[in-house]
């Protein structure tokens, strides 16, 4: 067998940190509606470099950086509109978020290094997990995925 069959993959359910802003684009006539715009409202950060709202993902900069540094398959990244809720800037008074871009899933699952699992979920490789933990996902939920 050869490495790459042998990889593993995982579900992450990264953090709702927020979620679709007024500014978003979406067509709901389709089930997992198709965003053009992103625009995404923070409710509340407490650190880690992946979030979600459905049927988006946002990454930091740094993270992007560092998966294009080390090269993945199944991803492309766009601009998105980032801002903070008035709630959050009470629960959260001087929170300074670090720059976030939308990360668009596209691969598929059990193969590339994100792609998107038939019930949705993101599925990504042990490399990108490993690459993701480092640099800090307290919040999400991981699990094995086994295709």
């Amino acid at each position: 067998m050869s490495a790459l069959s042998l990889m593993q993959y995982f579900y992450i359910w990264p953090n709702v940190a927020g979620g679709l802003g007024e500014h978003t684009v979406l067509d709901p006539s389709v089930h997992r509606p198709i965003v053009t715009r992103l625009h995404y409202e923070v409710e509340g950060w407490f650190g880690d470099v992946i979030v979600t709202t459905f049927p988006c993902f946002l990454v930091t900069e740094e993270t992007q950086r560092a998966l294009q540094k080390m090269g993945f398959s199944g991803a492309t990244f766009a601009d998105a509109e980032v801002t903070i809720s008035e709630d959050c800037q009470e629960d959260q008074p001087g929170l300074e978020l670090p720059p976030f871009v939308w990360l668009k899933a596209n691969g598929k699952a059990g193969r590339d290094d994100f792609g998107i699992a038939a019930d949705y979920r993101l599925v990504i490789s042990k490399r990108v997990l490993d690459l993701l933990e480092s640099l800090g996902i307290p919040f999400a939920v991981i699990e094995p995925y086994d295709g």
